[in-house]
């Protein structure tokens, strides 16, 4: 992946840990408002996610890198985000699979594994770029919910 500088996040955490990633899906927006993207098409995604917290695991990590790839990569590759009816309804414009709602779904699948860790990091951010030209940062309301 090229090395890239992301939007940064204000936080008060000890550790900040990105990871990138990329992976290829097809998907089509239903809505007639999306013109050619209503129709079924392919984007190779690149994705940024910022996680960060005060304390580390029993092996010193905030988060293994590897584990972050396994939830995206693995789920999504080579995949048609719309058959992911877990996360994307054709019927409810807040869950059809846009840029914007795909960085917010990959920010909640990443912050609900983080939920089940000891240490409790926070998924901040995801960047996530679409084509060479077109990209969405999400952040959870409120930073994530520092106080937790």
């Amino acid at each position: 992946m090229i090395q890239q500088i992301y939007p940064s996040v204000a936080h008060p955490f000890r550790y900040e840990l990105n990871k990138d990633l990329q992976f290829a899906a097809a998907h089509y927006v239903p809505a007639e408002a999306a013109g050619k993207c209503s129709r079924v098409h392919g984007h190779t995604y690149f994705a940024n996610i910022t996680i960060a917290g005060n304390d580390l695991d029993s092996a010193g990590f905030l988060v293994n890198f590897s584990e972050i790839k396994k939830l995206i990569h693995d789920l999504f590759d080579h995949s048609v985000l719309n058959e992911h009816t877990a996360y994307f309804q054709d019927d409810d414009p807040d869950r059809f699979p846009t840029t914007e709602i795909v960085a917010r779904t990959i920010c909640e699948i990443i912050q609900s594994f983080l939920d089940r860790s000891g240490n409790k990091p926070r998924c901040l951010q995801v960047f996530l770029r679409e084509t060479p030209t077109s990209y969405v940062v999400y952040r959870p309301m409120g930073g994530g919910s520092y106080g937790d």
